[in-house]
């Protein structure tokens, strides 16, 4: 399920966009810059000038590339939305490298979403559009496969664990971290527990509160790892 453009007249998207090939940033900017929704405000062809141009401009959404010069992603990701920034900005690590560790360590770093050079323009606008109203960025079926490595025994060894919940999560708020954690979008988890949406979003602040989890993401991984993420039979 797409996210719905936001209404017209709204502000756009302030978008900034930081990648060290060229072709990339202007492929980005052009795309993005033809919907009626977003405008790019900023470019960086590397990690060091993306941080300062971010924390100088504040964009609604940073798009960061993982291999980039003087930072690399993961750490520019850290330094903008880490666990210790006070006011972080909502990242997107976008990138033709499909490792399992580059995820986990965007995740963790702090973004609230992976997406694949190759997933196209559309996904991209539709992750950005995400982002700025603070949904899930990451396909279904690509929140599964790299969520999924969390419960693998090398990874779960290797992974900070999380505190335990302040207290315990309800039946209700552990069936939707359940589907969270399968890569549902708030509309679809409405849909399936047949409630309405703004139910959904008081079960995840809820939820978020309980787990001192910073985004869905967060939740999502902890599902993973304490088991609360296979599909129903």
């Amino acid at each position: 399920m797409t996210t719905p453009a936001p209404a017209p007249g709204a502000a756009p998207i302030r978008v900034l966009i930081a990648d060290d090939q060229d072709m990339v940033r202007t492929g980005f900017r052009f795309f993005l810059d033809a919907q009626p929704d977003i405008t790019v405000v900023a470019e960086a062809a590397d990690g060091a000038d993306a941080v300062a141009l971010a924390r100088r401009v504040r964009p609604d959404v940073c798009l960061l590339d993982i291999r980039m010069p003087k930072l690399d992603g993961l750490e520019a990701t850290r330094l903008l939305a880490g666990p210790e920034v006070a006011d972080p900005m909502r990242v997107v690590v976008v990138t033709t490298f499909d490792l399992d560790e580059y995820v986990y360590g965007a995740l963790r770093g702090g973004a609230c979403g992976f997406l694949l050079k190759d997933s196209g323009p559309t996904l991209l606008a539709e992750a950005v559009r995400a982002a700025a109203a603070g949904d899930s960025l990451v396909s279904p079926s690509i929140t599964v496969r790299l969520l999924k490595h969390l419960t693998a025994p090398q990874a779960a060894a290797e992974a900070p664990r999380p505190a335990p919940p302040t207290e315990p999560l309800t039946d209700r708020e552990l069936e939707v971290v359940r589907l969270v954690a399968l890569g549902r979008t708030n509309a679809e988890i409405a849909a399936e527990l047949f409630v309405s949406l703004s139910t959904v979003k008081t079960h995840l602040s809820s939820v978020q509160l309980k787990l001192a989890a910073r985004n869905r993401v967060e939740i999502a991984a902890w599902a993973w790892q304490h088991g609360h993420a296979q599909p129903r039979p």
